[in-house]
């Protein structure tokens, strides 16, 4: 794995809790508890934090965050130097991006690997 330049290299944090990644249909509004929701023509999907109890057969998510190294929206290659690392590791991945840096959902059950690859690259993983 190439590492992630000096310029590139980030410094993510996990956040606490679990996420589900839900498609809703367009008309519908979105649940309580949402951090991050994008609608489009086919749809609404919505990241919210999930509590314990609905947890039950759901997939369910890790994040990521990068807010404590934001980068400006002209930075080329940010987003490129997490998600390289974490396709060499063949972790899925959804992102949501903010103004500031971005959200990255890998899946609970592959959490670990994630965070390794991402360090392996030269980030730091809080």
């Amino acid at each position: 794995m190439s590492a992630a330049g000096g310029d590139r290299a980030q410094r993510l944090r996990l956040v606490p809790g679990r996420f589900a990644v839900e498609h809703l249909p367009a008309a519908v509004a979105p649940p309580n508890g949402w951090i991050a929701q994008v609608r489009a023509p086919e749809g609404l999907t919505v990241v919210r934090e999930v509590v314990q109890h609905e947890a039950g057969g759901a997939d369910l998510w890790r994040a990521l965050y990068g807010g404590d190294t934001s980068h400006g929206l002209d930075l080329p290659g940010m987003l490129a130097a997490l998600l390289e690392p974490l396709a060499a590791a063949a972790v899925p991945v959804f992102v949501a991006s903010t103004f500031h840096a971005d959200l990255v959902l890998v899946p609970e059950t592959a959490v670990e690997r994630a965070v390794e690859a991402l360090r392996t690259a030269g980030h730091t993983v809080d």
